[in-house]
């Protein structure tokens, strides 16, 4: 094996591990705010669906959080180093995911209960909106230029494996404890838990080095230290790839509407005791089972990306998730497990066939210099128009309408969106697009 070869298997398992311990941290709390925080971090004669609303707005400050991680940690990802953003993304989502795990609820400090949950939840999104580009960077720029994808699946792969992670935790907690201990102290453990994220944080401090395209940059600047201080590296970004950054966010609409409409949303409404009535337990495995279901499919098609381009695979994924849309919910109301989980299982795998190449797709359209900045404003822009509104959209419509139908056609539109955003890409100053690292 070679030294390259040795070197970046490294920093894939590094930023494998890293990414699905800190996604699983984001994750736990959605699984918690559809199964727990509704009737322990809000009154008790608040109406079911009322509650559910409340507990993924807090959910939703997560993604709130993420556009300005994105821009705090970029700039210091693109001034003082990826390596360095990526320990201190680490360690807060470390510390705020331990926190949850450890407030008291609404019946014993009142509404103090829910700001302090919002709070943590806050600090949990600023530390996403950082260590995503970090991760990713990592990988990406010090893979071989025939590779990106490939490699920066494995940043990409700590998603699905953050949900498998979480749901895994609670449903070993459910079994483990009877129902009154789960909503007692049973839940709190899977997050108290998270507390080793610190450590892996010190393992990257210690153990790795920066990328090479960040080297290279601070070389240059050391050959050039008579030359004007620029402007942040956000504002360049803003200033110079305004068209990236935006139809960036669109490509991410999709795989986040539909991701979090299929891990989140969907356990809410397979367990509502006046709809299918499936225990916790059933829709947890088939979240978690569907999850792993994404993790070869992202692999296999950031791979065809490095052969066959990122753009076709990209749309196709958007044009299949788009008409699966209209068959999950149908299935989903047979009330089989079986068929429930197959259903969920095909919406993964077409969420890979975009969530796969993106990694890739967003380093290859900004310069170095600029980079951590551009493809975090891009990735958390469309976090937060996706994945924040996605569980309360759905819920709103399904209260509103009470058919699930409107929940497929908000996926599609989303998924025509993306589609238009990746199609206009390949007119984005396609200069921009040619590896540079």
């Amino acid at each position: 094996m070679s030294t390259q070869e040795s070197t970046m298997r490294r920093l894939a398992s590094t930023a494998l591990g890293g990414t699905s311990i800190e996604w699983y941290d984001f994750f736990l709390y959605g699984t918690a705010a559809a199964l727990v925080f509704p009737a322990l971090f809000f009154p008790e004669d608040m109406p079911r669906y009322v509650a559910l609303i409340a507990s993924f707005s807090t959910f939703a400050v997560g993604f709130l959080a993420r556009p300005i991680g994105g821009i705090v940690f970029g700039h210091f990802g693109d001034r003082v180093g990826r390596k360095a953003a990526l320990v201190v993304a680490l360690s807060i989502m470390g510390v705020a995911t331990t926190l949850i795990g450890l407030l008291p609820t609404y019946a014993e400090i009142g509404a103090i209960a829910p700001l302090a949950l919002i709070f943590c939840r806050f600090a949990q999104g600023l530390a996403i909106g950082g260590q995503w580009g970090g991760a990713m960077l990592l990988v990406t720029e010090n893979a071989p230029a025939d590779k990106r994808g490939f490699y920066g699946a494995f940043a990409q792969a700590g998603a699905p494996m953050g949900v498998i992670l979480a749901n895994l935790a609670f449903l070993v907690m459910s079994a483990s404890v009877s129902d009154e201990a789960f909503m007692s102290w049973g839940w709190r453990i899977p997050f108290i838990v998270s507390i080793v994220l610190i450590g892996l944080a010190l393992y990257v401090q210690y153990r790795l080095e920066d990328t090479a395209a960040f080297k290279a940059l601070e070389d240059a600047k050391e050959g050039q230290s008579d030359a004007p201080k620029q402007s942040s590296p956000v504002l360049q970004a803003l200033r110079r790839f305004p068209k990236q950054i935006a139809l960036g966010a669109g490509a991410f609409l999709a795989v986040q509407v539909s991701f979090y409409i299929f891990i989140v949303f969907v356990v809410s409404f397979g367990t509502d005791p006046n709809g299918l009535a499936m225990s916790r337990s059933d829709m947890l495995l088939a979240v978690l089972v569907s999850s792993a279901a994404q993790i070869p499919a992202l692999f296999y098609f950031a791979s065809l990306s490095d052969r066959r381009g990122r753009i076709g695979v990209y749309k196709l994924g958007a044009v299949l998730m788009g008409l699966w849309a209209f068959a999950v919910f149908p299935i989903m109301n047979t009330g089989s497990l079986l068929y429930i989980t197959v259903a969920l299982c095909f919406a993964q795998v077409f969420i890979g066939m975009m969530y796969g190449p993106q990694a890739a797709l967003l380093t290859e359209l900004f310069s170095a210099e600029v980079r951590y900045s551009g493809a975090s404003l891009g990735y958390q822009i469309g976090a937060i128009l996706g994945g924040a509104l996605a569980p309360m959209v759905a819920t709103a419509l399904l209260a509103t309408f009470g058919n699930p139908l409107w929940i497929s056609v908000y996926i599609a539109v989303a998924c025509a969106l993306t589609w238009l955003s990746v199609h206009a890409l390949r007119n984005a100053n396609t200069h921009t697009m040619q590896p540079d690292v």
